[in-house]
């Protein structure tokens, strides 16, 4: 694998196909975990741990699994690494576990895993299966942590609550006044709603901004906005 493919599978997974902001999947998570930071990674990373291994194990024996059957077989495989994940947060993070719940082992039917599975690990080696479910883990990482700091913010005014949950010596931190009442709103589904919105228009926006300034970049001209090939096209 060269650098040029190993940048592209990066870029994919941690932006131009970022799972949460450009796919849209896993959204149940999105909306009900991310009431705080550590929330979000934590669960980010259950879940990379779980889409890394899958896809190798898919990506090995791919040519061993029959077609009609592949979707049984990638569930199962998925299964068996959540159940690994759950039993060792109940193991290592009991009360991070019972704050999470049900979804450590709502992983199995995340969007994400299976779709990345069957698109990508079910057709590649395992070394470019590894790297994608990786870098399509980071994706959903950072999306969730920022997502999940927002919300913390401005719903409780705290920042890292819950840390001592991973690592007994931390404590979060308060960074708005004590008298600050919170906006029940942002913690919430609708406030994420919300706030998964603006993060989505951002990143529009963002990608625009780029691409204005990329030399090659031009303003269509008035033939090819009337055009129906040229619509086409930009779908």
């Amino acid at each position: 694998m060269n650098r040029d493919e190993f940048r592209q599978i990066m870029d994919n997974g941690v932006w131009h196909q970022n799972s949460s902001l450009i796919q849209i999947l896993g959204l149940c998570p999105l909306l009900a975990v991310t009431t705080t930071l550590v929330n979000g990674v934590m669960l980010s990373l259950a879940t990379i741990i779980v889409m890394a291994v899958a896809n190798v194990a898919v990506s090995a024996l791919r040519n061993l699994i029959p077609h009609e059957i592949r979707i049984p077989v990638f569930i199962l495989i998925v299964a068996a690494l959540v159940t690994v994940v759950d039993l060792v947060f109940n193991a290592y993070f009991h009360e991070l576990y019972l704050v999470l719940g049900i979804f450590i082992p709502l992983i199995v039917t995340n969007c994400i895993v299976l779709a990345r599975v069957e698109a990508f690990a079910n057709k590649n080696r395992p070394l470019q299966s590894l790297l994608d479910g990786v870098f399509m883990g980071v994706g959903m990482l950072w999306t969730l942590a920022l997502l999940g700091g927002l919300r913390e913010l401005i719903g409780a005014g705290t920042l890292f609550s819950g840390v001592d949950m991973v690592f007994p010596a931390l404590q979060g931190l308060k960074l708005l006044p004590a008298d600050y009442p919170g906006l029940l709103l942002a913690m919430l589904p609708p406030g994420a709603f919300i706030l998964l919105g603006c993060l989505i228009a951002w990143k529009n926006w963002v990608e625009a901004r780029a691409a204005a300034r990329r030399p090659d970049s031009r303003a269509d001209s008035p033939s090819d906005r009337a055009s129906p090939a040229a619509l086409a096209d930009g779908v």
